[in-house]
């Protein structure tokens, strides 16, 4: 049986590459300065796995960010372990020896597309969110809030979605890799410094909500402010803000709920924000056996997570009250009042998108239909323009 070849990173070099945020696009290279570049940036000697009990795979995993957070956790707690656990189940022939990088020990946030595009890791997580001039079509979620809090649900779906709709897929395959799990964030809560019953509450006040986040906002009477998950409780500290549109399994780790006690529990929904991805190149070498595992341990991934965001929500929501946070529900009544005062965001998304052309239109009504499929109801049609 002919031997995998694989690339073995010179870490010098890589570090090197992790702190240049210049961006590569491979596709309009030529495959030989393609390969130069990799060679050149990785430090790559060509290594030949030797026969053994085992063939031998030695594959990457990276992530720009703690293991702490759950994207990037469940590649090491999960993925890494249950690929050799799944192979041995299936009596291969076959054995993965990971090297893993995480905490930004390999590569940048601001580089997690390119680290897998240029094969710097093999798999690794990969922000959509933040790829809205390559990835466009992924931020869907953002311009329909009000859809589903079903963290599970969505990652679900979206892992149908890729695999169903050749133009999500596309995303990823013009970035030389392939999605193999969706992860997401929970569902978007208001925390402020006033409390919030009515509507009329947030006239006027200024409201954190970085990105596309601030058209939750329109019509509501606030002000969006940008900021951060780390520069939230400074910037509603000293008074640039009054609040802030967030996620509580993110927000109570930065201890927002100390300056921002109030917390009213909107439901804008669960979010997809990327996933973990493989380089395609990779993805091609690999045997039969490591690929049907890698398929199955991408829809075990974006379900891992989705529970490990559930449970730290539930343990934030529980720990904020407990700590003097004022939790609320917003009445039924003024949260519709929200949802039909917002102006149709998700059309005017579709048209900007299409303008440069992505069609927007298509994956706004497939996504959609995709969700009333599987029993969703949304509070707001997005599809049917008002």
């Amino acid at each position: 049986m002919e031997s995998p070849i694989y690339l073995e990173c010179n870490n010098e070099l890589a570090s090197a590459l992790a702190k240049n945020s210049t961006r590569v696009n491979t596709k309009r290279m030529s495959s030989s300065k393609t390969m130069k570049l990799r060679l050149l940036a990785a430090g790559v000697s060509l290594v030949f796995a030797t026969p053994a009990t085992a063939e031998i795979i030695r594959l990457t995993a990276g992530g720009p960010q703690s293991v702490n957070l759950p994207w990037i956790g469940v590649i090491s707690t999960l993925v890494v372990p249950e690929s050799n656990n799944k192979l041995r189940e299936m009596d291969s022939e076959y054995e993965i020896i990971w090297r893993e990088a995480y905490g930004g020990s390999l590569y940048k946030w601001q580089n997690t597309l390119e680290a897998v595009e240029i094969g710097l890791t093999d798999i690794g997580w990969v922000g959509a969110l933040w790829e809205t001039s390559k990835m466009p079509l992924q931020n869907v979620t953002y311009y329909t809030p009000f859809v589903t809090d079903d963290l599970a649900l969505l990652l679900d779906l979206f892992n149908e979605l890729h695999r169903t709709m050749p133009e999500l897929a596309k995303a990823w395959d013009d970035q030389n890799q392939i999605l193999l799990g969706a992860s997401g964030v929970d569902t978007y809560h208001l925390m402020t410094t006033f409390p919030v019953m009515r509507m009329e509450d947030l006239e006027g006040r200024k409201i954190l909500a970085p990105g596309p986040s601030a058209t939750w906002l329109e019509g509501t009477g606030a002000v969006a402010v940008n900021g951060g998950l780390s520069t939230y409780y400074t910037q509603i500290n000293t008074g640039v803000a009054d609040g802030v549109l967030t996620i509580l399994s993110g927000a109570y780790p930065y201890r927002i709920h100390e300056v921002a006690p109030y917390i009213t529990l909107v439901g804008i929904g669960a979010q997809f924000n990327g996933g973990m991805a493989i380089n395609k190149e990779t993805w091609e070498r690999l045997p039969i056996d490591v690929k049907t595992v890698m398929t199955e341990l991408g829809n075990d991934y974006s379900q891992t997570m989705a529970d490990e965001v559930n449970e730290r929500y539930d343990r934030a929501l529980i720990a904020v009250q407990q700590e003097g946070a004022i939790v609320t529900t917003l009445p039924d009544r003024e949260k519709q009042r929200w949802i039909n005062g917002l102006p149709d965001i998700a059309t005017r998304w579709v048209q900007s998108a299409e303008a440069r052309g992505h069609p927007a239109g298509k994956t706004l009504r497939t996504y959609m239909s995709a969700f009333r499929a599987r029993g969703g109801q949304p509070l707001r049609d997005w599809d049917i323009p008002r």
